[in-house]
């Protein structure tokens, strides 16, 4: 989600299509129906505001040509920028390296990152046909979520973004994490702060209750947004 941006050079001309109508970005896309638009200035002011401060080693997971990395390394944060595609960004910082790389390949040692961040990337984890994901892992994303936290030092926090709505798979495009999904996915996780938001009849983004939220169903072309600042529950 949120990922128009990215490079779509390898998708189909249909899936382009659906990106193009996700986020409004056809001909008269301000008369679409409610779609995805502006879903990145919720999720980015989200991390940007929870950022804190004392600097460390940080990996942002899924980074995409986003700014999260960069704004982590203006705290003084040592960033490590992973993402399955290649990245072209249009500036340098001595605080920010790329990898490109998959985080179910034991990339990380444990107990290394001070910070995680993780916008709208962990959906996409084992659904085959998007990144060069070939092979089609169903919990993909569950174990994604373990790495992270073993990678990640015990006590320390994640900033984490995901579509949210009635569980459903979108393939090869997403997941939206529900009722039955998302405790598993946050499983191990000690949640400090927490938002939802969906989109109104206006198409505009405004905070609602999780529980409705949750409960909302979602489409391919429009979902919730669940914001969290997770605690690493985890004790060595």
């Amino acid at each position: 989600m949120g990922l128009l941006s990215k490079t779509f050079l390898w998708t189909t001309p249909k899936l382009v299509r659906l990106y193009q109508r996700m986020y409004g970005s056809l001909v008269g896309g301000d008369d679409l129906p409610i779609n995805m638009k502006g879903d990145r200035d919720i999720e980015y002011s989200w991390v940007v505001a929870h950022i804190p401060e004392g600097g460390g080693v940080a990996l942002d997971f899924g980074s995409g040509p986003g700014w999260m990395a960069l704004a982590a390394a203006r705290k003084g944060f040592q960033v490590t920028a992973l993402d399955m595609m290649p990245v072209r960004w249009f500036y340098v910082h001595p605080g920010l390296r790329f990898v490109q790389g998959d985080i179910l390949k034991s990339l990380f040692p444990s107990n290394h990152f001070d910070l995680i961040i993780n916008v709208s990337a962990i959906e996409h984890v084992g659904l085959n046909g998007r990144y060069d994901v070939v092979d089609a892992k169903p919990d993909g994303d569950l174990e994604a979520m373990a790495v992270l936290k073993a990678v990640l030092r015990p006590g320390k926090l994640m900033l984490f973004t995901i579509p949210i709505g009635q569980d459903r798979t979108f393939r090869p495009l997403h997941r939206v994490y529900g009722p039955e999904r998302l405790p598993r996915l946050l499983d191990g996780w000690e949640i400090l702060e927490q938002e939802s938001w969906l989109k109104d009849e206006n198409n505009l983004w405004v905070r609602a209750d999780e529980g409705v939220a949750l409960a909302r169903e979602p489409t391919p072309l429009c979902f919730g947004l669940g914001l969290y600042v997770l605690k690493n529950a985890r004790s060595d």
